[in-house]
C-alpha cells in the first residue's frame, strides 16, 4: 500500500491523504482547500498527479472547510466513488460547500473585472453552486459512531468521535493486514455541546497520522478562557466601544454563545447587544438542534429543562446584508460575532473597517490565525492592514484566548496517543513547522518512529 500526500504535509489546511492498496483500489481520507498565505492556496488549482476517475471512495473526518472544500472539483474530473461520513457531516458540509462556491464565484468575478482594465484573460472559479450541489448528492453513505463498514475488499474502517467538532471523527482503517489510525482534527476536552474525543480503541495500530496543529502549545483552561472573554467584554462596554469576535461558523460560534447565554443567565453580562451576523453560523445553528446524538450528557439535560442552546435576551439575529450594514452605526455596547474566524472574508471584514481603527474598541480572538491570513497579521503586531483596498489603522485593543480552541493541544494529543502500542510509524501532519518538529521529537520520546511528510510525497507503508 501507498500514501501520497496531497495536503496537509507541512501546513496547517489542505487536508488530503491518497491510499493506493496493493489491489489498486484507490481510497482519499479528506479532499480538504488550503486556506492562508498566497503561495499555498495557488495548490488548490493542483491536478495533484491523481487520476480522480480511479478513486473508488472518499472518506470524510469531519466538514471544516480544509478537510471538504475541494469536494465539488471532482464533479468534472470523472470521481463517481462514493462519499463516506456522519451524518452530522453531511448536513454542515452541504453548508460549507455551496458558501464556499459562492465566495468562489465572486472571487473569480471580481478579479476578472481586474483582469479585463488590464487585459488579461479572465479566471475560472476553482467551483461554482451547480458543482457543490452535483457533489453533495453523493452523500449517500452514511455511518455512525462505532460502526465498522466495508468500504472495499480488505478495507474496513470503524468511525469514532473526535470531539472536534459536530459529526467529527477519527478513522481506524484495517487493510492488507496493517491497522492505520486518522486522527482527523482531534478535539479539546470539556468544550460544551459535544462529547470529548474518545479514547483509541485500536491499541495495536501500525500506523497514526496525527495533527499537531498545537504540537508546541498547551491551551489554558475553558473556565479560565470563560473569565478572560467576559473580563473582554466587560472592559470593552467600559472603554465605550464594540467588542469583535471573528469567528468560525461551526462549532466556535456555538461555544461563544453557549457561554454568552451562561453569562446572561448568572447576571455578568453588561447590557450589551450580541449581534449574530454570520449566515453560515445561523444555518449551523439548526444543524445543532437536529443531532442532538452528538451531544454530551450536561447538553441533553439542559435541552430537557426546555433550554435553547444558543440564544438568549439581547442576542439579534443577523441574516441580511441590510441587517449587517446597520450594525456599524452603533458606536458603543455591541458585540459582533461574524465570519471569517482568520478574518480573510465575510462580515467580519466590514465590521473590522468600522472598529478596528478605535481605540475604544476590542478584537478578540478565540481561534486559530494561520500564516499568511489578515487575523495573523494583526496578532503578530501590525500596525496598519489593508481592507478592502484601504489601508486601516490598528488601535483596538487585540485579546488572544486559547482555550477555546477545537483542537487538541499538545498534552491532550500526547495522551491520547499514549495507549497505542510502541514502534508505530506516527505521521507528524497538519501542522506549522515548528509545531510538527516539536511533536515529532515528543512521539519519538515516547518510542514511535516519527516522520514529517513532504507535500504530494508518497510512501510505502
Amino acid at each position: 500500500m501507498k500514501v501520497k500526500f496531497l495536503g496537509a504535509a507541512g501546513t496547517v489546511t489542505g487536508s488530503k491523504y491518497l491510499l493506493t492498496l496493493k489491489s489498486g483500489h484507490k481510497v482519499i481520507i479528506d479532499f480538504g482547500m488550503f486556506q492562508g498565505r498566497h503561495e499555498i492556496e495557488k495548490r488548490n488549482r493542483d491536478d495533484y498527479g491523481v487520476d480522480f476517475s480511479s478513486i473508488d471512495a472518499i472518506i470524510l473526518t469531519h466538514a471544516h472547510l480544509d478537510h471538504v472544500g475541494m469536494l465539488p472539483i471532482l464533479v468534472n474530473k470523472g470521481f463517481r466513488g462514493k462519499i463516506i461520513a456522519t451524518p452530522a457531516t453531511y448536513d454542515i458540509a452541504n453548508i460549507v460547500l455551496l458558501d464556499s462556491a459562492h465566495i468562489q464565484e465572486e472571487d473569480a468575478e471580481v478579479e476578472n473585472r481586474h483582469r479585463e482594465r488590464r487585459g488579461e484573460l479572465p479566471i475560472e472559479p476553482l467551483y461554482g453552486v451547480q458543482d457543490a450541489v452535483q457533489i453533495t448528492r453523493r452523500f449517500l453513505y452514511p455511518v455512525n459512531y462505532g460502526e465498522t463498514i466495508e468500504v472495499l475488499p480488505d478495507f474496513k474502517v470503524t468511525f469514532r468521535d473526535a470531539g472536534h467538532i459536530l459529526g467529527s471523527s477519527f478513522l481506524e482503517v484495517e487493510t492488507e493486514g496493517k491497522k492505520l489510525i486518522f486522527s482527523g482534527d482531534l478535539g479539546n476536552k470539556n468544550k460544551p455541546v459535544i462529547k470529548d474525543p474518545q479514547p483509541i480503541v485500536m491499541k495495536d495500530a501500525d500506523v497514526v497520522f496525527l495533527e499537531s496543529t498545537y504540537g508546541n502549545r498547551n491551551h489554558k483552561s475553558v473556565e479560565e478562557s470563560k473569565r478572560e472573554l467576559l473580563e473582554a467584554i466587560q472592559d470593552t462596554y467600559n472603554r465605550g466601544g464594540n467588542a469583535l469576535i471573528p469567528s468560525f461558523a461551526i462549532e466556535r460560534t456555538q461555544d461563544i454563545l453557549y457561554f454568552l447565554r451562561e453569562f446572561y443567565e448568572r447576571g455578568k453580562l453588561p447590557p450589551v447587544k450580541v449581534f449574530l451576523d454570520s449566515p453560515m453560523a445561523i444555518e449551523t445553528n439548526a444543524i445543532f438542534r437536529i443531532h442532538k446524538e452528538c451531544y454530551d450528557e450536561k447538553a441533553r439535560k439542559l435541552i430537557e429543562q426546555g433550554k435553547d442552546l444558543f440564544r438568549f435576551p439581547g442576542l439579534k439575529i443577523t441574516r441580511s446584508v441590510q441587517s449587517s450594514k446597520e450594525i456599524n452605526h452603533i458606536k458603543h455596547g455591541a458585540v459582533i460575532i461574524a465570519g471569517s474566524g482568520m478574518c480573510t472574508g465575510g462580515r467580519i471584514k466590514h465590521h473590522l473597517k468600522h472598529n478596528l481603527w478605535r481605540d475604544d474598541s476590542s478584537l478578540i480572538f478565540v481561534g486559530y490565525q494561520a500564516k499568511g491570513t489578515l487575523g495573523r497579521k494583526i496578532l503578530e503586531g501590525e500596525k496598519m492592514v489593508k481592507i478592502y483596498g484601504e489601508e486601516i489603522s490598528v488601535k483596538a485593543k487585540i485579546y488572544t484566548i486559547g482555550g477555546f480552541s477545537a483542537h487538541a493541544d499538545r498534552r491532550e494529543l500526547l495522551s491520547w496517543l499514549s495507549t497505542v502500542k510502541k514502534g508505530a510509524t506516527v505521521f507528524n501532519v497538519h501542522g506549522e513547522e515548528e509545531a510538527l518538529s516539536a511533536m515529532k521529537d515528543a512521539v519519538e520520546d515516547m518510542g514511535h518512529e516519527g516522520y514529517i511528510p513532504e507535500y504530494l510525497e508518497e510512501l510505502e507503508i
